[in-house]
């Protein structure tokens, strides 16, 4: 491993990650892991021994292997490397990255490209859900332009349409774990719900906030962030995950009012930085809580017609759909993204400490 492993260093959506394949990587977890943290240069917030970003977001690692599943193509296990501590954490996967998967899976041989575009099904091995991705693909190879935009993500590439089926209660086993869309913690009204993504949906104007404060006045609130953490320490328990103490998940998404024409407006905390947009399960997860009448997202959200979704988030809006059956179940959620290859080549591990 230390003379040097084949990857790919990619966006998808507005998150970068090191795409790596399970064969060229130990097979036994806590090796795995540990070479993960020299790879990335954690710990250190900087990872400048490393090639992570110094930032939740652009220190993230997908590894693709062939599936054996007769509904899948691609395994996909989703890492999440903590640039400040010597944790990684596969708790939970992640959707943006999820962007990336498709055109990887064919670039490294895993799908054989059709013309105009590549269906990739995908099977999430962090949760176990399955994805389908269309991946554009004309005259038989991954393009990468297109005029698709994203808020977060500067100028235009290729869309990567994304659909997803069974995502309800992907980590604690049910869409609202206590079996209600409303519960009370601390004092304070929010929705456990876990629709791809575990998170506490709580309202913004509960903690004073208008929904127009920058990530960086919200994590140099210390009051408020022990607040919401308190808060998420008392929810682990109440949708099954247990003590959260040293866990990435539940998410915690505060809510507002919409701002800028969409449904809901947000800032959600991954757990304790601030997302600088929002992340692709998360906003499923909020733009279903804003079906349930009882929900505090209900409460603020300006609810489309249709099935289509506008999440706003500090660097725009995300789109999701989610299709809600008569019975209020709901059936299946899509969104679109885009992805770029940025390199291809051997990554090198920092030596052993």
């Amino acid at each position: 491993m230390d003379s040097g492993i084949p990857c790919l260093w990619m966006r998808g959506g507005t998150s970068r990650a090191v795409v790596l394949m399970a064969a060229d990587l130990p097979p036994d977890a806590e090796a795995r892991n540990a070479l993960l943290l020299r790879l990335m240069g954690s710990p250190d917030p900087r990872q400048i021994d490393g090639i992570g970003g110094g930032d939740p977001l652009s220190s993230k690692v997908a590894i693709l292997a062939p599936s054996d599943r007769a509904d899948a193509d691609v395994d996909y296990l989703f890492v999440q490397v903590f640039p400040d501590r010597a944790q990684v954490s596969t708790a939970q996967g992640c959707g943006n990255i999820l962007a990336a998967v498709g055109p990887a899976a064919i670039e490294r041989g895993l799908v054989a490209a059709q013309d105009p575009q590549t269906a990739v099904r995908v099977h999430m091995v962090n949760t176990g859900e399955r994805a389908l991705l269309r991946v554009q693909s004309p005259g038989g190879s991954v393009t990468y332009d297109g005029t698709a935009a994203i808020d977060g993500v500067p100028g235009t590439a290729a869309p990567v349409a994304m659909l997803f089926d069974g995502l309800a209660g992907s980590m604690c086993g049910a869409l609202l774990p206590t079996g209600r869309a409303c519960d009370r913690i601390d004092g304070m009204d929010c929705t456990l719900i876990d629709n791809g993504m575990p998170c506490v949906i709580l309202r913004g104007s509960d903690f004073g906030l208008s929904g127009r404060e920058t990530p960086a006045e919200l994590e140099a609130d210390a009051a408020l962030r022990a607040r919401i953490e308190a808060i998420r320490l008392e929810a682990g328990p109440m949708m099954t995950l247990g003590d959260v103490t040293h866990a990435s998940v539940p998410k915690m998404t505060l809510v507002f009012p919409p701002m800028a024409g969409g449904v809901i407006a947000t800032r959600s905390f991954i757990p304790h930085r601030v997302h600088a947009s929002i992340g692709v399960f998360a906003a499923v997860s909020v733009a279903t809580a804003c079906l349930l009448p009882e929900s505090p997202a209900h409460a603020v959200a300006n609810l489309p017609q249709g099935t289509d979704f506008s999440v706003e988030h500090p660097s725009g809006q995300a789109e999701v759909t989610v299709d809600q059956a008569a019975d209020g179940t709901i059936r299946r959620a899509g969104t679109l993204r885009t992805a770029r290859k940025l390199m291809e080549g051997t990554v090198f591990p920092r030596p052993r400490l």
